[in-house]
């Protein structure tokens, strides 16, 4: 696609990148128009990451290969790139948060520009500015507010009105609604809109494909390193997209499975729980139960409870003060991870690379983290039998890799979640619990998630799921629990379940 010269305030011409023998971009030439919304798709390892970094100076000219035009002269960024990018004009919101979380928003949006008077910080002006440019583009955040202390919806948008200090004429946003509720995903989509009425260029890269079709105007796909497509968005549907992408006809989102839920394993009768090291009640009267073979969605808007619950069960959030849990008949009195995998519970959780991951670590020691006593003798680890082992899941879930010695941060986003559910499948769990289990993560990865969760339970595991995307829920369940400000409102069965019911339940109206 081509553009009047005038224009383009991005042109990127034949880069290559490469790392070791893995060519992470191969002769990738895009075009990108001053004050357009650009989405960039792809699955996870399309390069995406890769051709961002190098715009936002991760990757030093010099370092790549081919030529990249910005406002019309070549953009060669040096050794200090990543403030050179910024002094330049192009900021990148990352998906993973980089924010200090012991100073205030305030603190965070202007660090390392801090207006200095006299040798001394101006805070009374960085507070001013701060409010200002919250209110400019109506984030509902204090200035003074201390990030730890916020959700991480908020948290994200302060990572994007750290951007917007910057004045910057490229805005690169990494799965910027990845952590958001609806609500605040509304917000960002009045922010996007009210950037490119000032001429603010915008690159947008989601796996929501939805999200595509609601604010870009151009849609460019990557797939194994290289420009599949780039058209207007209007010129597209959601069908045609994912097949640019995983290079194949794909008929259906979600897989049909073949279950038959049996008898009930988990039961969960008016749980309530207090929140870590204060007397605030998190769970409110949760109920449900869970049959064996059986996918059990929970829905509800942020801050529902959804995560609080799942940890809670196991034993890794929330003091149990009221109600019961009863697994298998027994009642359970689970205080931590260890005692809940005991007993037959595991936990895949929302947050991967915080709470799944030990990133420096090698693959095969994070898929045999959980599970190491399955391997020791007499206080030493048999590492024949935890390659071997830990190779049958690597094999089945189909992680690529060249080898189990490679770190876990080498992977891309759905190979890091298959080492995560492998783990956690090592230990052979009665009730899997998966917490957003395809966040962050592509169509095509997405896919194997959703068939490995349907044979799991065609072998009669039982698993709940939580997701922040309806139509996941909708897709994948049996039944669906939703919640509403700390307690269960209704359980419904597939065929009754509608996005709109859940709606109304998730927010008090049912």
């Amino acid at each position: 696609m081509t553009h009047d010269t005038n224009d383009i305030i991005l042109d990127v011409q034949h880069v290559s990148k490469r790392f070791g023998g893995v060519t992470a971009l191969n002769d990738v030439s895009l075009q990108i128009r001053r004050g357009e919304i650009h989405g960039l798709c792809g699955e996870n390892g399309a390069g995406k990451s890769t051709l961002m970094k190098i715009l936002a100076g991760v990757y030093p000219h010099g370092s790549y290969e081919g030529t990249i035009l910005y406002e019309g002269r070549e953009l060669r960024l040096g050794e200090s790139s990543i403030r050179q990018a910024i002094e330049e004009g192009i900021a990148i919101v990352y998906q993973e948060l980089t924010l200090v979380p012991s100073m205030t928003v305030g603190e965070n949006i202007y660090l390392g520009k801090e207006p200095v008077e006299r040798g001394s910080i101006n805070w009374d002006k960085l507070y001013a500015q701060t409010k200002d440019i919250l209110a400019k583009y109506r984030l509902e955040i204090q200035p003074q507010a201390v990030v730890k202390r916020l959700g991480v919806g908020k948290m994200q948008m302060t990572e994007i009105a750290k951007a917007l200090s910057e004045n910057a004429r490229i805005i690169i946003l990494d799965e910027p609604t990845s952590a958001l509720s609806e609500a605040e995903i509304d917000k960002l989509m009045e922010i996007l809109a009210i950037l490119k009425e000032h001429g603010v260029t915008c690159i947008y890269i989601t796996h929501k494909l939805d999200e595509f079709f609601r604010i870009t105007d151009t849609v460019t796909v990557l797939r194994d390193g290289k420009i599949v497509t780039t058209r207007p968005t209007k010129e597209l549907d959601q069908h045609q997209l994912v097949n640019y992408m995983v290079g194949r006809e794909m008929t259906e989102r979600f897989p049909k499975g073949n279950r038959k839920p049996g008898e009930v394993i988990l039961k969960v009768e008016d749980l309530h729980a207090l929140e870590p090291d204060s007397e605030r009640e998190v769970l409110k009267g949760v109920s449900f139960d869970l049959r064996k073979g059986e996918i059990l969605g929970i829905a509800g808007l942020m801050g529902s409870g959804r995560t609080e619950l799942v940890m809670t069960l196991f034993g890794e959030y929330g003091r149990i003060n009221r109600g019961k849990v009863i697994l298998d008949g027994k009642s359970l009195d689970v205080h931590n991870s260890r005692a809940a995998m005991s007993c037959g519970i595991s936990l895949v959780p929302e947050d991967r690379k915080r709470h799944g991951l030990v990133l420096m670590q090698s693959i095969l020691k994070n898929i045999s983290l959980a599970n190491l006593d399955r391997f020791s003798n007499w206080m030493r680890i048999d590492e024949n039998r935890e390659l071997s082992e830990s190779q049958k899941f690597a094999k089945s879930l189909s992680i690529k890799t060249p080898s189990l010695q490679a770190r876990a941060d080498s992977l891309s986003g759905g190979n890091q979640q298959k080492v995560v559910i492998s783990k956690w499948l090592m230990s052979q769990p009665k009730v899997l619990i998966m917490d957003d289990p395809t966040r962050g993560i592509d169509v095509g990865a997405k896919y194997e998630i959703y068939r490995l969760m349907n044979d799991l339970a065609e072998q009669g595991m039982a698993i709940i799921m939580i997701s922040s995307e309806l139509e996941e829920v909708l897709g994948m369940s049996d039944r669906v629990m939703v919640m509403c400000e700390g307690h269960s409102t209704k359980t419904l069965d597939i065929k009754e379940a509608s996005q709109e019911k859940i709606m109304r339940l998730a927010t008090g109206l049912e």
